[in-house]
């Protein structure tokens, strides 16, 4: 189809027969040149319709004498026929062009400032192919062909058709610049109104509009398969040059936009003669019964000799075994006698020797004996060796107390360089005290304000935030200038580097102090970018995965959540191997404290378009859904809140067109979990959870897997009963625009 304002192109594009020169040939025919270099005489047929739209009247350009052809729709298979079109059979390249001429003649042109040949008809060329495609050899050909040969011949006769619509729409334009008036005023207005109704058929499909007024033109009626339909549509804008047009040019281009939008689902068509497969089957089944009795009767027989033939071989086989068993306890009785006969001779073989071992130990006693004494009197000569070994360290003595006068000298000097030593060690002492206090305080008051907050908003709705962002900064707020000021006048005093080192401290306490800070410094969007500078989050990760402190796990992946609301510290988060830690924290935890941070820290993860794939991958979103084996509402709300996450930048991927497929949410079996809580009492959950449902019912490929599992049902409830109005408009959109659904709730007799 070509569509733009009049003189842009649109007949140069498609219609030109290239007699002159072939380069300027038109898509017509170099269309026809491509079909008819595909098809085979003797099994394909082309024919062509040539068509114009004049004023709402369809007439025929091969025989104006028909001037007002009617439109025929099949309500079944939304098929648009013209029965009384003519239809010319196509078998060379040439008879087209003569065609082609034929209609060109016919069609109305006018010459205004716009152009000196304006098209004043939307002109229709219908190409229609059919293909028979023949079975293989007939079930009458032999007796003696088996069955299996005989059943894959049995094939109805097939014919595929296909049709190829171009259309050299009439073009656009406006009565002040053409300058046109009487007759050809009024051609200009009947081509804006059908126009002006394409257009509106195309916004309310590129919508997913549940009313799609294709009735309002002829134009629409005819091209009904082009948008919207089963067809495989092309669509050439054409614009012009000049700045004067710039309003008609980007009102096209706009038009073009719209149309892209629009998903047609293609099919292929085929028809079967039933009546020649039915005859088939007939000869088929006869011939098969008869075989059937003639293989009962021969199996009959043989099941006969079998059981004679195995009713021999038991009583040949009891017979063999009973002699078997029979010479093998001769055999073993035989073995037992020889083995007593030889236990008896080594018995006697032993007693000899007990003898003859005695005296040899009496000699050997002998040897020691002598061995002894020539110990002893080596150990008297090393004596007197180690007595003169003796007087000479007595004399090395004596030199060495001489030298211990010179090192008292040095001793001192030494002395007072630890006493330096001591006093520098003192002061630094006193400096990590103060450090001490202050994380002490510093805790103590974050404590006492989360307690608070705890016992306050334990009916709060806080699923429905956005992050964990929320869980820290009401804590500032609503202490005051106390906890607040404290951090600040921490963080000045200090400073972050030192605060930072202090998390690998070998004091628990002080870890906990202090990781409790930095948390608190991260609910502070302005200090967030610091304290990944300074090394901050890989110290937070280093911390979630070594420490076996709960207190420090929940608090970091706190700090990590609050992080996490930063598009480039979450993939600073990816990049360090976060996805691991927190789905092993996940696995490890108990406490639904821990697990509902870093349930957030994952949600917030959930987020960010370009995580998705490797979210999924490493396990980010297993251990996600993993987590609601907890239980707690809270961190059940923070599961949900993740999950529509991910199904939100799904859906804006697909939509997009980065991602094509199944949700990876139906991949790691979230939807049974979505469907079993899109309606729970509490509602921070069924929001998000309606959300999700909505959100992964935007795209028809994953229609199927929700029927499946229930999540048709949840659809219309939300669409009906949801008290928020816009998920209610998204699951009603969701529940029209998707064939998938409309199909089943027609089958389950839903008046939706």
């Amino acid at each position: 189809m070509a569509y733009g304002q009049t003189g842009t192109g649109k007949t140069y594009t498609l219609g030109r027969l290239g007699e002159e020169d072939t380069a300027n040939r038109g898509i017509m025919v170099r269309a026809m040149e491509d079909i008819l270099a595909e098809v085979s005489p003797e099994r394909d047929t082309v024919s062509v319709s040539y068509l114009q739209l004049y004023m709402e009247s369809l007439q025929d350009l091969l025989d104006p004498t028909k001037d007002n052809i009617s439109i025929i729709e099949d309500h079944k298979s939304g098929d648009v026929s013209l029965p009384g079109a003519t239809v010319v059979e196509i078998r060379d390249q040439q008879s087209f062009l003569e065609l082609l001429r034929l209609g060109e003649a016919h069609r109305h042109a006018a010459n205004t400032k716009l152009n000196t040949e304006s098209s004043r008809s939307h002109a229709l060329l219908m190409v229609h192919v059919k293909r028979s495609v023949k079975g293989r050899e007939s079930a009458h050909s032999s007796e003696n062909s088996n069955n299996t040969s005989m059943s894959k011949s049995l094939r109805p006769p097939l014919v595929r058709k296909g049709k190829l619509v171009v259309v050299d729409l009439a073009g656009s334009e406006r009565i002040d610049k053409s300058g046109i008036e009487g007759h050809t005023r009024e051609e200009a207005k009947s081509i804006n109104l059908s126009l002006s109704a394409l257009g509106k058929c195309i916004n309310a499909l590129a919508e997913n509009s549940a009313h799609v007024p294709v009735r309002d033109s002829k134009l629409t009626r005819l091209l009904r398969d082009s948008f919207g339909g089963t067809a495989r549509t092309s669509l050439v804008i054409t614009i012009g040059p000049s700045p004067r047009h710039r309003g008609e040019t980007a009102s096209t281009i706009m038009f073009g936009q719209r149309a892209m939008k629009v998903e047609n689902m293609l099919k292929l068509k085929e028809e079967f003669d039933y009546k020649s497969l039915a005859r088939r089957l007939d000869i088929q089944l006869d011939n098969l019964i008869m075989e059937h009795e003639r293989k009962e009767k021969e199996f009959e027989a043989e099941i006969g000799r079998i059981t004679t033939d195995v009713q021999n071989r038991i009583s040949e086989a009891e017979r063999n075994y009973a002699d078997a068993m029979e010479k093998e306890r001769l055999k073993y009785q035989k073995d037992y006698m020889e083995s007593i006969k030889k236990l008896e001779e080594k018995w006697m073989m032993n007693q000899q020797n007990q003898g003859s071992e005695r005296q040899e130990q009496m000699v050997h006693t002998a040897e020691e004996v002598a061995e002894l004494n020539k110990l002893l009197s080596k150990e008297t000569s090393l004596r007197k060796a180690a007595e003169d070994e003796v007087n000479n360290l007595k004399s090395q003595l004596a030199q060495l107390k001489m030298s211990e006068a010179s090192g008292n000298s040095e001793i001192l000097k030494l002395r007072k360089m630890l006493e330096g030593e001591v006093s520098q060690k003192k002061k630094l002492e006193g400096e990590i005290s103060i450090l001490q206090s202050q994380l002490l305080h510093l805790s103590f008051e974050s404590d006492k304000t989360r307690r608070r907050l705890d016992r306050g908003g334990a009916g709060n709705d806080t699923g429905g935030l956005d992050s964990l962002f929320s869980q820290v900064r009401p804590q500032l707020k609503d202490s005051g200038n106390g906890e607040k000021a404290s951090v600040a006048r921490l963080f000045e005093q200090v400073g972050l580097q030192k605060i930072l080192s202090l998390l690998e401290a070998e004091d628990a306490d002080v870890r906990i102090h202090a990781v409790k800070v930095v948390a608190n410094l991260a609910a502070e969007e302005t200090n967030q970018e610091k304290i990944v500078e300074a090394g901050g989050l890989k110290t937070l990760l280093t911390l979630l995965g070594s420490s076996e402190d709960e207190t420090i796990r929940r608090v970091a992946a706190g700090a990590l959540a609050n992080l996490a609301m930063n598009e480039t510290n979450q993939e600073l988060i990816m990049s360090q191997g976060g996805i691991s830690l927190l789905s092993m924290t996940a696995t490890n935890a108990k406490d639904p404290q821990t697990l509902r941070m870093v349930a957030g820290a994952l949600a917030n993860l959930c987020g960010n378009d370009k995580l998705q794939t490797k979210l999924s991958g490493e396990g980010g979103l297993k251990a996600l859904l993993g987590i609601v084996k907890c239980g707690h509402p809270d961190v059940l709300a923070q599961v949900a809140r993740g999950i529509a996450n991910f199904a939100k930048c799904e859906s804006r991927a697909s939509t997009q067109g980065n991602k094509s497929g199944r949700s990876l949410l139906i991949e790691d079996r979230a939807l049974p979990w979505i469907v079993q809580h899109s309606n729970s009492d509490a509602s921070p959950i069924r929001r998000h959870v309606e959300l999700a449902l909505c959100h992964l019912a935007q795209h028809e490929v994953n229609a199927k897997d929700m029927i499946n599992e229930g999540a048709l049902w949840e659809l219309i409830r939300i669409s009906q009963d949801c008290p928020r109005e816009d998920i209610r408009t998204l699951a009603h959109r969701s529940l029209t625009s998707s064939p998938t659904f409309i199909a089943e709730m027609r089958q389950l007799q839903i008046d939706y």
